[in-house]
């Protein structure tokens, strides 16, 4: 059993992880560095707090400072993460923003920044390492953040339903071509968690109420509760998983 278990392993491997300064990037890279990987987290703004976390637990972990709603950065994202440990084995688009209005007053300029970096953005990353990844036939593993709204309509908040609905599509779409090349494009669907952007939800009593009542676990989710997922997916144990989405939702989807 020891011996099997070493496919969870992500030692000597190392992953990038999109929006990794709070909330479930953190716990991402939290946990790969504990499982063994040198990681490297993108964020617009300081990545300090999870640098902590990480040395605490002597981790190695690098930040690179990036706006990620300007594809136009991916270049050197990719250009610095291959610098710093010689090739990244793993990506993890967790990197999004949600804007919450009525449809009809929803801005051309909301709409675009939510597809930018939701979507337009999570394409190009992908696109990026793939092109280093097929030639050298070493493959590699990529994992989507998508959402409860890759499968529900949700209320006020279009552009992110769309942008999540494609995230979901994409990873069938890019697994599809890209299996072959030993690639595995896969996604997790979070449920409910208590994040940053779930804070105004959680804030509003009657519409927290309503989703808890909904959740069979009665709780909101933590970034930990991703953990295992994102640890399953980057790893050798999941090299025959292509293109599918794994939703940690505390059962809502059950309902």
């Amino acid at each position: 059993m020891e011996q099997n278990l070493t496919m969870f392993s992500l030692k000597g491997k190392t992953a990038l992880v999109t929006g990794a300064n709070t909330g479930l990037g953190q716990g991402i890279c939290v946990a790969y560095a504990a499982t063994g990987a040198n990681v490297i987290g993108v964020a617009r703004r300081s990545c300090q707090e999870t640098a902590e976390k990480i040395a605490a637990i002597s981790g190695n972990f690098t930040e690179i400072i990036a706006d990620l709603s300007d594809t136009n950065i991916i270049p050197r994202i990719v250009e610095e993460a291959n610098k710093v440990y010689g090739r990244v084995d793993i990506l993890v688009n967790n990197a999004g923003i949600i804007k919450r209005c009525d449809s009809v007053d929803v801005t051309i300029e909301d709409w675009e920044a939510v597809i930018n970096i939701n979507e337009k953005n999570v394409f190009f990353l992908c696109q990026a390492f793939a092109k280093d990844w097929i030639p050298d036939k070493q493959g590699g593993k990529i994992i989507n953040i998508a959402s409860m709204l890759s499968y529900q309509g949700g209320i006020r908040v279009p552009a992110y339903t769309a942008s999540k609905s494609a995230v979901m599509g994409l990873t069938k779409a890019l697994a599809n071509e890209w299996a072959k090349y030993n690639i595995n494009v896969n996604a997790i669907a979070p449920g409910y968690m208590a994040t940053n952007n779930t804070q105004n939800l959680r804030s509003d009593k009657q519409r927290s109420d309503e989703i808890l009542s909904r959740i069979p676990a009665g709780r909101w989710g933590t970034p930990e509760d991703l953990t295992g997922a994102a640890i399953f997916l980057a790893s050798d144990a999941a090299s025959y998983v292509h293109g599918f989405t794994i939703a940690v939702d505390g059962g809502w989807l059950a309902r």
